[in-house]
């Protein structure tokens, strides 16, 4: 598909995420008309975590499983991909038709909650890592234009993000991310330091740059000492994809106001 003028329906999906769909439903988002390429790497792997039915499918990976060597190894990367995200499509696809057989009436009702809570877990862990393969390359560098300029804005510094987001994943108690999310209603960016997939998410918060402190994601490599994996990762940042993604998604939000 052309990405140029992206269906509502494409947008919608890949920004899932935090919430973003309930800004779209309310029809408060995704007014303007999309540029050539817009969304780039963000977009294209989220998109791919979506089949043709609408079930849930593994994106693949969108570079060799050691293009991030030293910082992040290859077996990691694969384990992580291949099985742990693997899982992730799986809970979240049994949910839906678990749920289904309820309002069928072939399972019993009382199982909603325990069904509605593992399709909350699974659907926003597979989604949170279709971002993250996506927003991790071999070559970081710095943000730049607009992105840039609005982390200058809303946390003092480029640097003075780096320290917030860094301390928010070294701190997240057990397992869980950092967040760097795109908050339209008040036009910011704002640090999350999301517990599990969904604990203390933010409706209509829209992720652009995540960071998985699941110990499945550095543990082979740097063992219990998660500082050092979130400084590693600061080098395997994909500048590029999420300045891209930005972009997009604050231009289909900025209706809100």
């Amino acid at each position: 598909m052309n990405e140029t003028n992206l269906p509502r329906r494409d947008l919608v999906i890949a920004a899932g995420g935090l919430g973003l769909t309930a800004l779209a439903g309310a029809n408060l988002a995704f007014a303007q008309p999309a540029k050539a390429g817009e969304g780039g790497a963000i977009l294209k792997s989220l998109k791919a975590s979506v089949g043709a039915n609408r079930e849930y499918v593994l994106p693949p990976l969108p570079y060799a499983p050691n293009a991030l060597e030293p910082h992040i190894d290859a077996e990691t990367m694969t384990l992580h991909h291949d099985k742990h995200h693997a899982a992730y499509v799986k809970g979240a696809n049994d949910a839906l038709g678990k749920l289904a057989e309820i309002r069928a009436g072939k399972v019993d009702a009382g199982q909603v909650t325990d069904w509605s809570e593992k399709l909350a877990f699974n659907v926003s862990g597979h989604i949170l890592h279709a971002f993250f393969w996506a927003n991790l390359g071999p070559k970081s560098g710095e943000p730049t234009g607009e992105l840039a300029k609005d982390l200058a804005a809303d946390f003092g510094s480029v640097e003075a993000f780096k320290t917030h987001f860094s301390a928010a994943a070294a701190q997240v108690q057990g397992n869980g991310w950092a967040i760097l999310a795109w908050e339209p209603i008040s036009s910011r960016l704002i640090v999350l330091q999301v517990r599990n997939h969904q604990i203390n998410a933010a409706w209509s918060s829209v992720p652009i740059l995540v960071l998985d402190v699941w110990e499945h994601a550095y543990y082979l490599k740097y063992r219990n000492v998660r500082a050092d994996y979130v400084k590693a990762f600061w080098n395997v940042v994909n500048w590029h994809a999420v300045g891209e993604w930005y972009e997009t998604m604050k231009g289909h939000t900025s209706q809100v106001k």
